[in-house]
């Protein structure tokens, strides 16, 4: 299973590169696909943002995310790394 993760754009480093935050987590990602300026949300998936989101969306499947890690029960740790 393939999963798109939401993030904010935080600051554009290069024609194609921008860094986001995960609300936990900051990490460079292409943005070749979709035309991005700082303070949107994306959804990314294998380091390509591949979707642009509203702040509403974005924020709502943040919270999304951080609900269903907890309900599995992992640490915020675990969330940062992406293990459990």
């Amino acid at each position: 299973m393939c999963i798109a993760v939401p993030a904010e754009v935080i600051e554009i480093r290069d024609e194609n590169i921008a860094l986001v935050d995960y609300g936990e987590l900051q990490q460079e990602v292409r943005i070749d696909l979709v035309d991005v300026k700082v303070g949107e949300f994306v959804l990314v998936h294998t380091g390509f943002a591949i979707q642009r989101l509203s702040r509403d969306e974005g924020l709502e499947t943040r919270a999304l995310f951080k609900e269903v890690y907890g309900a599995m029960g992992m640490s915020e740790d675990a969330i940062k790394t992406g293990g459990m």
